[in-house]
This record gives structure tokens, C-alpha cells and sequence, in this order.
């Protein structure tokens, strides 16, 4: 389908609605099981939707936000809104009601979606602060201080009342009337380094991402099924899951929530899935975890089988050469071991899409030997999202691929990427110094310090915000380092700090699993998870493990010292992002007292000459 020949994303869903009309458009758990809407049906359901919102009073060019979790009303409104020629602006379910109060007066939204008594009662809260604001939509009826006026979706789209034919004329003359010029949505950023910034993307900054995006991927689109996990609220899966699905006339289908997807995708069976790095590191984890529950004999037939499987894919994806026997051993493997672990997501996945962060090359070429391939894109909320992606015939395992159509590329003297290009944002919303700054004589700094080789394959260095310069003036990229630490079976989460110190430290999250059985095995007493990662047999279990890791690096990047913390970061505690990544300085200062001991105590980790404890594989 050619996307780019069509207007706006409403334009596509009325043609499908036409072409696709009993095909399932999107799936969504309800009560145990998944319901379905047809295109037709979903397309029914947008229309009466924008029906009530140009009711309501809302005027094409209105901003409406939506501060909710992913399910089916968030899909509803946001095409809604579309088709009413409004403005989506998203707001992460995780946000607190006074993050959201933000938002909401910067882009001067009036009317707000929001999908739970929960997400009603953080607007409660900070009510008073929010004055534009005149009307509440909730997916969920409920009952309680209605303060705000409150509708439910199903109420402002009169939904027992069917489309009228001078309806429907209206609506589809409004859809006709949006450009690809139109701005589509505000998307704010983390704010991780000052205010928030809300980021103007069009429609056809978001259609030639879908289009390009796909085209370069090279794998058809068209009837397949996608499950959607990553928040909505986040353009990556926005663009590269929600709106890429949809616009081919695929299925989509939301998953229930994070803690979730797994079952998910053995209910959902999806074949194509976009990720965050977190997914696969727990999707490797959790296999190698399995691994060393098994029997002996077993444990040498996954590990003949990885062996063999990587020896295949280097030269089936990488090298591009001839198989011969080789193409038979792996079908043999494949049939004894990867078929199996395939079954545990599903069956029928054909590919991920990964972007947010870098995933780790170890890890990405796990995940093509058990032959569910990773295909790595690279971008950022200002670029739609994605600037590089790699495709079937093209393939590194450290790389996030080449870029897309149209994109412009070249490094500044540091290293970092400036581009321009299609899916380059129109600006930030009432910020003109912030776009000004983002810009060098044209081009948008990404704010990413990357390399480029000889074939136009890109890798990802770090952020250069986030690069430690040492004490002694060594430039040290953390993340290279943490993807290390991560891989070792007894790591679940790891940051390292050292900017202007004389060397680098490390705050550890355990796998608690493994870390569990190891102390039964070692037969360690302990009351909680607390006084287990204090006990001196374990930190010379890690201290062991981190002396293994640092025998990689030159002494610069060694880590030093390190300490263990006894509960995993997470969105709720504020460590990690709603893309589960690392929030470098929200951790710094939640843990900066443990960091300092760190410095001032020569550590409470790694010790001169560790014990040497073996763990077995």
C-alpha cells in the first residue's frame, strides 16, 4: 500500500474501513479473554467518537490530551481526535497528576481522555492548577467526587445512536480537509534535563516514517499481527507499532500490560513485535535461567545447538554466503531446540523491531539463532521516530542499521550525529529558543556521539550528555559497559557513575532468582533480600563476577567498586522511563549517598583479591 499517496492517517483508516472491512483490526483483553473490532467496526466507533467531540465544542486545531495506559479507547480517541481535525497530545499513564497539570497548560488543552478513577483522581489533585481544562472523558464509568464535568467515551460518542448519513458526510468532509502538513500530535519529552519540551510532528512526518520505515525493513507488512506493549504515549510505538500496523490494514492487539506480555503473546500467537532492549535482556536471562535447571545432557545439546546456530547466522545474514551442510545442522538444531523456545512466545513471531536504546550485540544475535530475528532501528521523538533501521539483506549485530530514504547525515568535529530529513520535527510548541538551539546551520543535532562505516552501517556509541570524562580526562561510554554487566547471569540492572572521578563505580540490581538458588546451594541463612545482598559470600560472588567483565576492558574502564542494591529500578520508583531505560540522574540522586561511599570508603564491593566462586553455566 502506498501510504505517501493519502493525506493524513484518517484518510488511510477510511480507506481501510473500505478495503479491509471484516478484517480484525485490534484486539484487546477484556474480562479473561480478547475482544475484537473489525475495520469497519473500529472505524464506526472513531467517527462517533469525533461526533462528540465536535459536540462537546471541540474546534479542528484543539489540542486534547490522553493520560492513559494502552487499550482500545486510547486507539478510539486518538483517531478520534484526528478525524475531528484535532491535535493528540499524550500524557504516560505513569505521570503524576501534577507532571500531567504541565502538559495540560502548555499546550492549553481543554478536554482530556483519561482511562481509569486512578488517572481521575491525580486531575483531582491537582485540579486548582489546571483551570483550561472543562471536560474529563473516562473509558471507565465510575463513581465518587465528579468534580470535573465526566463523560464516558461510550457517552460523548452516543454510541446507541447510529452514524447518520448528513454524520457521516460531515466527518469524512473534516478527514478530507486535513493535510499532510497538519500537525498530528505534541509529544513531550522526559524532561530528564529541564522542563519538558513538546515536540510538533506532523502527519507526514509520521506517515513517510511508517512508509520508509517499513519499505527499508523489507518484510511485507500487510496481514500480520502485531502486540502492542510499549506505551502509546511513546512515538516508537506509536509510529513503528500502532500506526505502521494499522496503516497496512494489519491487526494490533494490546497487550494487558507490561508484567503480562509473555502470557500475551502465547494468547495473542503475534508475528511481529516492537521492543525496548529490557524485553530481550529478560528474554535472554529467562532462557539461560531454564538452561541451568536442566540436565547435563541437555545443557550440551542447547549449547552444541548455539554454537551451531551462530556459525549460521553469520553466514546466512552477515556473510551471505552458501549454507550446505551447515543449512541441515541448523534445521536439525532448530527442530530440537529453538522450535521449542520460540513456542514460548507465541509460535509464530517472525521479527522485533528494537529501538530506545542500543541493544546489546550478544543479545540481538541470541535472538536471530533462535530464529526470531531483532531488526535495530535507531531515532528519536524529534525524528518521528526513527532515522535508521536495519533490513533482511543487511544485517550487523552491533549496528541500528542504515538510514532511512531522504535522510541526510554528517558528524559534527565531537562525533555527534547531526541530520535532516522528512520525519525532521516542525519545531518545539511555544519554545522557538529550544529549536533554535536543537539546530546547527540547518541540521538537527541528535544530541548521539555515533559512528558511520565504509558501508553506511551506523552504531551507536552513547548519549553525549551521558559520557563520563574521568578525573584523568578519559572519555568512557557507559552504556557499552552496562550491556556487559547485564549479560553476567547473576546481573539484572546496572549503571555506572564516574564522571570527573578518578575511576568508574557500579550500582548492581541481582537476579534475584539465581541469586536465590545460589544461596541455597552455598547454604546462606538471611531474614530478607536486604541482608542477603549485604552477605560477604555474595558480594564476593559479584566481585568475582565484575573481575571476569573488567578483564575485557583497559584499566581506565574498569570498574572499580561497586554496590549492590536490593530491589530492581523501575518506572514506578522513577528509575527507568515508561521505555524502560535508565534514568542517569534520577538514580545519581536517589542513591548519591551510596555512590559517595563508593569514593570515600574504597567500596564495599569488590575487594583485592576476590574469592574465587564459580557459578555454573
Amino acid at each position: 500500500m502506498n501510504i505517501m499517496s493519502y493525506q493524513s492517517i484518517p484518510a488511510v483508516l477510511k480507506e481501510n474501513a473500505q478495503k479491509h472491512r471484516d478484517k480484525t483490526a485490534i484486539s484487546y483483553k477484556k474480562k479473561g479473554g480478547f475482544l475484537s473490532l473489525t475495520y469497519e467496526e473500529f472505524y464506526e466507533r472513531v467517527l462517533m467518537l469525533a461526533r462528540g467531540l465536535r459536540k462537546s465544542g471541540m474546534e479542528p486545531g484543539d489540542k486534547v490530551a490522553i493520560f492513559s495506559e494502552n487499550r482500545l479507547g486510547w486507539a478510539i480517541s486518538d483517531f478520534g481526535i484526528q478525524s475531528a481535525g484535532g491535535i493528540t497530545v499524550p500524557i504516560y499513564a505513569t505521570n503524576t497528576g501534577k507532571q500531567a497539570a504541565y502538559i495540560l497548560n502548555h499546550c492549553g488543552a481543554k478536554i482530556v481522555f483519561c482511562s481509569t478513577k486512578r488517572q481521575y483522581e491525580k486531575l483531582l489533585l491537582v485540579k486548582e492548577d489546571i483551570p483550561e481544562v472543562e471536560l474529563v472523558i473516562s473509558y471507565e464509568r465510575f463513581m465518587g467526587d465528579l468534580s470535573f464535568p465526566v463523560y464516558t467515551q461510550y457517552q460523548l460518542s452516543e454510541a446507541g445512536t447510529p452514524l447518520s448519513d448528513e454524520d457521516k458526510t460531515f466527518l469524512e468532509g473534516q478527514i478530507d480537509t486535513i493535510t499532510q502538513d497538519d500537525i498530528l500530535t505534541i509529544i513531550y519529552t522526559s524532561g530528564t534535563t529541564g522542563v519538558p519540551k513538546g515536540v510538533l510532528l506532523t502527519q507526514r512526518n509520521v506517515m513517510i516514517n511508517a512508509d520508509y520505515g517499513a519499505r527499508q525493513l523489507a518484510i511485507p507488512q500487510e496481514n500480520k499481527t502485531t502486540l502492542s506493549f510499549l506505551p502509546l504515549s511513546h512515538v516508537l510505538e506509536r509510529t513503528g507499532g500502532y500506526y505502521t500496523t494499522l496503516l497496512h490494514g494489519s491487526h494490533i492487539a494490546f497487550a494487558e500490560n507490561v508484567a503480562a506480555v509473555m502470557e500475551n503473546m502465547v494468547e495473542i500467537q503475534p508475528t511481529s513485535m516492537v521492543s525496548v532492549p529490557r524485553l530481550f535482556e529478560k528474554i535472554y536471562s529467562r532462557v539461560y535461567e531454564n538452561v541451568h535447571q536442566m540436565p547435563r545432557i541437555r545443557k550440551k545439546l542447547f549449547h552444541k545447538a548455539i554454537e551451531v546456530g551462530r556459525k549460521y547466522v553469520h553466514k546466512k545474514y552477515v556473510k551471505q554466503e552458501p549454507l550446505g551442510f551447515l543449512n541441515v545442522q541448523y534445521k536439525i538444531y532448530d527442530r530440537l531446540v529453538f522450535k521449542k523456545i520460540r513456542a514460548r512466545f507465541g509460535g509464530k513471531l517472525e521479527f522485533f523491531v528494537c529501538g530506545g536504546a542500543p541493544l546489546d550485540k550478544t543479545i540481538n544475535e541470541f535472538m536471530w539463532i533462535i530464529g526470531i530475528p531483532v531488526f535495530n532501528g535507531y531515532g528519536l521523538t524529534e525524528t518521528s521516530p526513527a532515522l535508521t533501521i536495519s533490513s533482511v539483506g543487511e544485517v550487523r549485530f552491533d549496528s541500528v542499521g542504515k538510514f532511512l530514504k531522504d535522510t541526510e547525515a554528517k558528524l559534527a568535529d565531537d562525533g555527534e550525529l547531526l541530520v535532516k530529513g522528512p520525519q525532521l520535527m516542525r519545531g518545539y510548541y511555544q519554545n522557538e529558543k529550544a529549536t533554535k538551539e536543537a539546530h546547527v546551520d540547518g541540521w538537527f543535532k541528535t544530541g548521539d556521539i555515533v559512528r558511520i562505516d565504509e558501508e553506511g552501517f551506523v552504531y551507536i556509541i552513547d548519549r553525549k550528555k551521558e559520557l563520563i570524562v574521568t578525573a584523568g580526562g578519559k572519555n568512557i561510554a557507559p552504556q557499552p559497559i552496562e550491556n556487559d554487566l547485564r549479560l553476567d547471569k547473576c546481573i539484572s540492572q546496572a549503571i555506572v557513575f564516574g564522571d570527573r572521578k578518578p575511576y568508574i563505580v557500579a550500582l548492581l540490581t541481582p537476579n534475584l532468582e539465581r541469586l536465590i538458588d545460589w544461596a541455597r546451594e552455598q547454604q546462606i541463612t538471611y531474614i530478607d533480600i536486604d541482608e542477603l545482598v549485604n552477605n560477604r559470600k555474595v558480594k564476593d560472588l559479584f566481585a568475582e563476577r565484575i573481575e571476569e567483565i573488567n578483564s575485557h576492558y583497559p584499566p581506565y574502564k574498569t570498574i572499580k567498586y561497586f554496590a549492590l542494591v536490593s530491589r530492581e529500578f523501575s518506572i514506578e520508583g522513577g528509575e527507568l522511563t515508561p521505555t524502560l531505560k535508565l534514568k542517569r540522574k534520577v538514580i545519581y540522586k536517589k542513591y548519591k549517598e551510596l555512590v559517595d561511599e563508593l569514593y570515600e570508603t574504597n567500596g564495599s564491593g569488590i575487594i583485592a583479591q576476590p574469592k574465587k566462586i564459580i557459578l555454573e553455566n
